[in-house]
């Protein structure tokens, strides 16, 4: 897609094109079923342009029952090319919107706004899936002429807040705003957020950084905004955690090209943590592929609580057998609502997190560590310890060094859970259940050896509502381990 007649004559100034306004251009075709997952069409953009918008289309098919038709997502890269990685990439919508705009001073939401410089920028397709007919697609470049203008710099949020010290700490950092494919403005999450309780959440919007600079005079002492991404490959998703503002994390990959390991130590270098998001969700890519080894936590608990979430959990406890067997790494788990529009709960579940203080820094290191419950409203608190015979004790997270035949207790306090039941989980599988009293304010114990559990969780939950599978989550709690190293 060429706009070279537009630019000035020889010996003209590079702005001699502004008076001319605007021009569009047009181009269509076609993909075939098996095409690449990214296609990108070369826009020659002259000098003196100070804005491009966009527009596209694709036909959707009618397709057999039970065949994946036409799905087809869309951005930009700018004249410092398409590498992974690279310093190239402007702003990806998915496929949330059919058209955007950048400019030096302002862009779509998705969009990073920026200097428009003459050179070769490419719109990049994002073919998800392809009917059996093909994809034909329409894109519409506009270019507008005239001054540039300037790029103010962005006004992202504090990495600390005023907090309470060292203190449990309820956050949400898997949600979603109209710099994704969400519905809702940054002022209306943080007005949920807080009205759900929660002390920090985390910008986490697919495949771009566009909402890192949205949320001025949107935090304050009482909530800590952290910024990051949801990294959305073909082969599961991932929330970086708390990295760098501005910095972007590639997602144009699968599993089989080997490039993750590389991924995930770019968001910690970035300051991030990687968490792998909704692992056995349904949703097409959204299963994930890349293992475990990279990751810092994993998200068990994705929205209102589900089948799906009851095999993650499942997957989970098996990580940490083979972490007390020393053939894996110890991965806490942490719990977040993935909220994207009405009626998505923020806070539904929350992660509760004891930190040193409200802070990036804190926050990630008590994740890292363990020190982690997952609740489905503020409404609910526990408190979840272990105790020996001699007197010592531990919180989640800890190890009660005691030797192997010592009886230890287990006790949970919790409030706010009215018709829950409370259950105690080893490495031998469910080991004790007990319901809590009508108004769901109690404490249940119960007692054990090292030698029969090398950990204990604890869990509480809803009455069953599926047959076949136990009551949804109301809170669950990462382990005590047991025993002497």
């Amino acid at each position: 897609m060429s706009f070279a007649d537009a630019a000035p004559a020889a010996g003209h100034p590079a702005g001699a094109g502004r008076a001319r306004g605007e021009q569009t251009r047009r181009v269509t075709g076609r993909l075939p079923a098996g095409a690449p997952d990214f296609v990108y069409l070369p826009v020659e953009v002259p000098p003196g342009v100070r804005e491009i918008a966009v527009a596209y289309r694709y036909d959707r098919p009618a397709v057999p029952e039970g065949t994946s038709g036409n799905a087809c997502d869309i951005g930009i890269f700018d004249e410092r090319g398409t590498a992974l990685g690279g310093a190239g990439f402007r702003g990806w919508s998915g496929g949330a919107r059919t058209e955007f705009f950048l400019r030096a001073d302002d862009a779509t939401p998705g969009y990073l706004p920026g200097p428009v410089n003459a050179g070769t920028w490419h719109i990049a397709l994002g073919p998800y899936t392809i009917a059996p007919q093909g994809l034909v697609y329409d894109v519409s470049v506009t270019l507008r002429y005239g001054p540039r203008r300037h790029t103010p710099a962005p006004v992202h949020p504090p990495e600390r807040a005023r907090g309470r010290g060292r203190a449990w700490y309820r956050g949400d950092s898997h949600l979603h705003s109209v710099h994704s494919d969400g519905r809702r403005t940054p002022a209306e999450i943080a007005a949920l957020a807080r009205a759900a309780g929660l002390d920090f959440i985390n910008t986490s919007e697919h495949n771009t950084t566009s909402a890192h600079g949205a949320w001025a005079g949107l935090w304050g002492d009482d909530l800590l905004i952290l910024t990051g991404e949801e990294i959305t490959t073909r082969n599961g998703h991932v929330v970086a955690m708390g990295t760098d503002a501005g910095t972007f994390i590639d997602w144009r990959y699968r599993a089989r090209d080997n490039a993750f390991g590389k991924y995930a130590r770019a968001i910690r270098r970035a300051g991030g943590l990687v968490i792998p998001a909704h692992p056995h969700a349904t949703c097409l890519g959204c299963g994930w592929k890349f293992g475990l080894t990279e990751a810092d936590a994993v998200e068990v608990w994705n929205g209102p609580y589900t089948p799906d979430d009851e095999i993650t959990l499942a997957e989970w406890d098996n990580t940490l057998v083979a972490h007390t067997r020393g053939r894996a790494a110890w991965l806490p788990a942490v719990g977040h609502s993935d909220a994207h529009r009405d009626p998505d709960v923020v806070g539904l579940p929350q992660t509760v997190v004891l930190a040193d203080d409200l802070s990036r820094r804190a926050l990630q290191d008590g994740i890292r560590a363990g020190r982690v419950w997952i609740a489905e409203s503020s409404k609910i608190d526990l408190t979840f310890t272990v105790s020996g015979e001699r007197g010592a004790h531990a919180g989640i997270s800890e190890r009660l060094a005691v030797p192997r035949t010592d009886r230890v207790t287990a006790r949970l306090a919790v409030s706010g859970a009215p018709g829950c039941t409370v259950g105690f989980v080893t490495d031998q599988g469910s080991a004790y259940t007990a319901p809590l009293p009508p108004a769901g304010t109690g404490t249940v114990s119960w007692q054990t050896t090292p030698d029969h559990a090398a950990y204990i969780r604890a869990e509480v939950r809803h009455p069953a509502t599926v047959p076949g599978l136990p009551g949804p989550m109301a809170a669950l709690t990462n382990p005590v381990f047991l025993g002497r190293d």
